[in-house]
């Protein structure tokens, strides 16, 4: 099996990163390959980035309440580009009330704070909510 790569983003306007950069490092250290995009990325950007890069997922986190919006664009854009094989997931300050939505939108999993990064990493070790075969 090959590595796991990963996108680790913070789209739109949110200029605190320190969640993320914890994320991407407890990853890594699991043996995820991890490309991070730093702050203010477009969900444009990120999408770019993730094909470019080959991604098997894209992490985003999400601090501004712009999360339905972000989310959905992101995922539009993979759609556009036929890339919805490119899992997506996320995080930060999203109200429980709005994850069964972007579940629905298809988000693939949804890590609010507090959630151990044990818990993510090994959600991403496990098929990142995809599907296993048995």
């Amino acid at each position: 099996m090959s590595q796991i790569r990963l996108i680790v983003a913070k789209p739109g306007l949110d200029g605190h990163d320190r969640g993320a950069k914890v994320i991407a490092r407890a990853l890594r250290d699991s043996g995820v390959e991890v490309v991070y995009t730093g702050l203010h990325q477009t969900p444009r950007q990120i999408v770019d980035t993730a094909i470019q890069e080959d991604a098997d997922g894209i992490g985003l986190s999400v601090l501004s309440g712009a999360h339905m919006t972000l989310f959905a664009e992101v995922l539009r854009l993979l759609r556009e580009e036929d890339a919805q094989d490119i899992v997506v997931f996320g995080g930060g300050i999203i109200p429980d009330g709005d994850i069964p939505e972007l579940l629905d939108l298809g988000v693939a999993g949804i890590f609010t704070p507090g959630t151990p990064t044990r818990e993510i990493t090994e959600w991403v070790h496990t098929g990142m909510g995809r599907p296993t075969a048995a």
